[in-house]
């Protein structure tokens, strides 16, 4: 049972054994004496006790304690004179002599569930402007980002905590996302693997709070725990955010205060907030659903199916731009383009599958090799094409060259034993007087490649014309 700890602050020793008698006959109290007021105050300070008492003389001296804690006075013997300390210093119950322990009981009792219900109203009230305030917040906005990034961070002004997020659950894939945290407005996207958050799966599955009020010893967390105690946790609390009864994600706080865990009027206070906010959030959470969705098939509309790079359509949409700008600003651009030495043989032997494998993995080392600036695409079959912008002929030579070496030592996976391709390329480069479009360029790049085939494959040729 958790004891009240009771300060006393007493002006005389007269009065100690019948508070000794009183106190050893209640457990559920806690008393500390004290005569200096000094001492006294400092401790209250510390303990933050649930109530104090104090005799005659010692009230002038503790001014402090009764405007701040639930306080009984012990009136002397001059009850009137008593009577008006204790009114001065707005002290409501004190006990008049002679002292019986009843009276004392009643009014200790008294004085300290006063007090607790005051705190729960005040907690209740500054519960009900938090979620109004938030309320506030949220409609003030339609950017779905923002209002997520608002509902965390009014959560951390209100509980102090370390981290605070809100947690999207993907039911489809059986996944999570972090879709927004107080610390970074830009943290956000994050896929968290359920296993390793076992107090999240157990909310999920509850549907209710979860409360792991020590890392260190909650069973819960048995299985993280050697993952979790380095990064200082101490608290962790999981409010489930329900829409039309089905969880749809959760609001995620953790804490590391040292003397901190997480009370129940602020459990109380974040289920109401997720509760007042989970309408917004749904709706949050469907536009970034639609917003991934419009994002993937816009993704999709502009990359090759089979090796993941660019699509011819997107490379004719840059290489428009790429070319109006060489020519506004007189830089030069050049075009690669590439084709896979003998591919049909290794459709011939290892069959399309394989020879499927082998273009992804090509197409994989090409852009691991390739700038952020320059445009890589399928041309279609084996042919790749490759747009380098503000590169002269010298520089698109030595990429060129630089390309076909990597992919002469590549060993690709999909290909059995230390069997290697190699890869023939053609270069052509704006301004030149005979490429008069984009089209020309293209034209002229691919006239090159032809040369280099005929070469003898495995070679680097430039348009000569």
């Amino acid at each position: 049972m958790h004891r009240k700890e009771i300060a006393l602050l007493l002006d005389s020793n007269m009065l100690r054994p019948f508070l000794e008698k009183f106190f050893k006959k209640r457990r559920e109290y806690c008393p500390s004496y004290f005569s200096d007021s000094k001492f006294f105050l400092n401790h209250v300070r510390e303990s933050n006790p649930a109530a104090v008492i104090i005799s005659g003389a010692a009230l002038k001296n503790a001014a402090e304690a009764v405007r701040d804690y639930p306080s009984l006075a012990l009136v002397g013997e001059d009850a009137r004179r008593g009577i008006l300390e204790a009114i001065k210093y707005q002290i409501k119950s004190y006990l008049l002599p002679p002292y019986l322990d009843v009276d004392l009981a009643h009014k200790l009792e008294a004085v300290i569930k006063e007090s607790e219900l005051l705190v729960k109203m005040e907690f209740r009230r500054k519960e009900l402007e938090a979620v109004v305030e938030l309320t506030q917040l949220i409609s003030d906005t339609l950017d779905s980002k923002e209002l997520l990034f608002r509902v965390v961070r009014k959560i951390a002004e209100i509980i102090p905590v370390t981290r605070c997020s809100i947690i999207k659950i993907d039911w489809r894939h059986k996944t999570a996302f972090v879709v927004a945290s107080f610390e970074d407005p830009m943290f956000r996207g994050v896929k968290l693997s359920l296993r390793k958050y076992p107090e999240i799966l157990e909310a999920l599955t509850s549907k209710k709070h979860v409360v792991v009020r020590d890392v260190a010893t909650d069973p819960i967390m048995e299985k993280v725990r050697e993952l979790i105690t380095p990064i200082g946790i101490r608290s962790i609390l999981v409010v489930p955010i329900f829409y039309r009864s089905k969880v749809i994600g959760t609001l995620f706080l953790r804490t590391s205060r040292a003397q901190h865990t997480f009370s129940e009027h602020e459990i109380s206070l974040l289920n109401s907030m997720a509760h007042a906010s989970a309408n917004s959030l749904y709706n949050a959470f469907l536009f970034e659903q639609v917003e991934d969705e419009k994002t993937r098939l816009e993704k999709l509309a502009i990359t090759d199916y089979l090796t993941g790079i660019y699509n011819i359509r997107y490379f004719y949409h840059r290489i428009v731009q790429e070319f109006s700008r060489s020519q506004r600003y007189a830089a030069p651009l050049s075009c690669l383009m590439l084709d896979i030495d003998h591919f049909k043989k290794i459709n011939d032997i290892y069959g399309h599958k394989v020879g499927d494998q082998v273009l992804r993995e090509f197409a994989t080392v090409l852009k691991k090799h390739s700038r952020k600036s320059d445009v890589l695409a399928r041309y279609g079959g084996e042919e790749f094409i490759l747009l380098l912008p503000e590169t002269a002929p010298e520089g698109a030579g030595a990429e060129a060259e630089r390309i076909r070496a990597c992919i002469r030592e590549h060993r690709f996976k999909s290909l059995k034993g230390s069997r290697t391709i190699t890869v023939s390329v053609g270069i052509a480069t704006y301004p030149d007087p005979r490429i008069k479009t984009y089209d020309d360029l293209i034209s002229c790049a691919d006239t090159a490649l032809f040369t280099a085939k005929n070469s003898g494959r495995n070679q680097v040729a430039a348009y000569t014309g």
